[in-house]
């Protein structure tokens, strides 16, 4: 693959938008000297790899005395809620926050909520050199940018794919297709699926928060499902849609764990990595996660499987990164750079290495990662990340066509308004109050709604 130095924008945004709520805390860094040193607020999401980022930026500091982190971690919902308002208003209140392809592309970039990084490379050569652009993994890079110019760095990168207990299924004597479908996954489930034992046959999101509902909306795309047609006009239920609806919700009822509308990617992984479950389907980055020991009780009994399809193979897998940008209104962006460039660098990538083991170090984002012979050695699942993160088309997101892009979420503003309305009445038929007809019959019209608002009807 051609390795340009000059990182070229994806056509349009991928998944997860902000809504707008209040922020508290408040900007305590000053100018910083000899004797008091610049401090940074950093805004992240609190999964386990930035989890590591954190226990690990003693190292910066001590390599950069004028400089101490203040990192405030959140939950997902949380974390969007008060980053948006900071950025929208120019508060100050952060300097760097985690973020991805959607808010880059659609408003962030464009509104001047977040530094532009070349203008900064091309001011800091040394850095530039150090760094290394031409490793980015081209369709990673390209997510977190905007009309050519790059607005944040990598932090890791991922598809999806099916993860499965390989010893489970020696035992009885089954096998999990490489390229598996949806309905040969059900019969799966079916032959572990054993509640009284705390055992379920497999684990998939079903909390109502729009930002998760990746797994679920992949599944609509595999069916053939898609949310608008090429007059905007929403088809939530269309019969592709309701059936892919209906088969999502009864594999959770039939064969997942109790209490879907509070598992995400957090409380899947622990389910998965406790040795409860014989299949979960979601983020590549996971892979790492459940070869750690210190977490993990399956560590060298998971297999790997691509992403499931059913009636087609588009938008059957996402692409996505979780980036650091850094927040325009920061006082302090000469010292924001230096942590952004260390925190997704070789070095640091090399740090997580030697402290947590080469199975946890960030993926997805650097071709030298899989370029590493060790690498591959003790990650059998590398080469599937690689392969479905540069298969992964955010331009056919549909079988038939459509009027945008995105895999799992899709690139306009107005998604995250009637995508929340969207989990919430998808809850309601995990929990029995509503019915898929009744749910999605919601959800069309609240989507027609907003978009007539928002003046796609002429």
């Amino acid at each position: 693959m051609k390795k340009n130095k000059k990182i070229l924008s994806v056509v349009a945004p991928l998944m997860f938008t902000f809504s707008l709520a209040g922020c508290t805390g408040g900007n305590s860094a000053t100018e910083g000297t000899a004797e008091e040193p610049v401090t940074l607020n950093i805004a992240t999401v609190n999964n386990p790899d930035m989890e590591t980022m954190q226990e690990l930026s003693s190292s910066f500091e001590e390599s950069h005395p004028h400089i101490k982190l203040n990192f405030i971690a959140l939950p997902d919902n949380e974390l969007r809620k008060k980053v948006t308002l900071d950025a929208s208003t120019g508060s100050g209140q952060y300097d760097i926050a985690t973020v991805g392809p959607y808010e880059v592309q659609s408003t962030w970039a464009k509104n001047e909520w977040l530094e532009p990084l070349g203008p900064l490379f091309e001011e800091y050569p040394e850095i530039e050199e150090k760094y290394e652009l031409d490793d980015v993994i081209e369709p990673i890079a390209g997510a977190l940018s905007y009309k050519d110019e790059l607005y944040g760095l990598p932090f890791y990168g991922e598809s999806n794919m099916l993860f499965y207990r390989k010893d489970l299924f020696e035992e009885k004597g089954l096998e999990m297709p490489e390229h598996p479908t949806w309905t040969q996954v059900e019969e799966l489930a079916k032959q572990f699926h054993n509640p009284p034992q705390d055992f379920y046959g497999i684990t998939l999101n079903g909390t109502p928060q729009y930002g998760q509902l990746a797994p679920l909306l992949t599944v609509i795309n595999s069916f053939g499902g898609r949310w608008f047609d090429m007059d905007w006009k929403p088809q939530l239920t269309s019969t592709e849609f309701k059936n892919a609806v209906s088969f999502y919700t009864d594999l959770v009822k039939n064969y997942g764990a109790p209490g879907a509308t509070n598992i995400g990617f957090n409380e899947g992984l622990g389910l998965m990595a406790q040795g409860k479950s014989a299949m979960w389907y979601h983020s590549t980055v996971a892979a790492g996660m459940l070869n750690d020991p210190e977490s993990s009780k399956v560590v060298g009994k998971v297999g790997y499987a691509f992403a499931p399809t059913q009636e087609t193979e588009n938008g059957s897998h996402w692409l996505y990164t979780w980036g650091l940008g850094m927040i325009s209104s920061s006082e302090h962006k000469k010292e924001a750079f230096e942590f952004m460039t260390w925190a997704t660098s070789k070095e640091y990538i090399d740090l997580v290495a030697e402290k947590k083991g080469l199975g946890s170090i960030p993926s997805g984002t650097r071709y030298s990662t899989y370029e590493n012979e060790e690498y591959l050695k003790i990650a059998p699942w590398a080469t599937l990340t690689r392969e479905s993160i540069e298969t992964a088309d955010i331009n056919k997101p549909a079988k038939d066509e459509v009027p945008y892009s995105g895999l799992a979420q899709i690139n306009i503003p107005e998604y995250a308004e009637f995508a929340s309305e969207f989990g919430k009445n998808f809850a309601s038929i995990l929990t029995g109050k509503e019915t898929v007809d009744e749910a999605l019959e919601k959800s069309q019209k609240k989507t027609e709604e907003v978009m007539e608002k928002a003046g796609y009807y002429k």
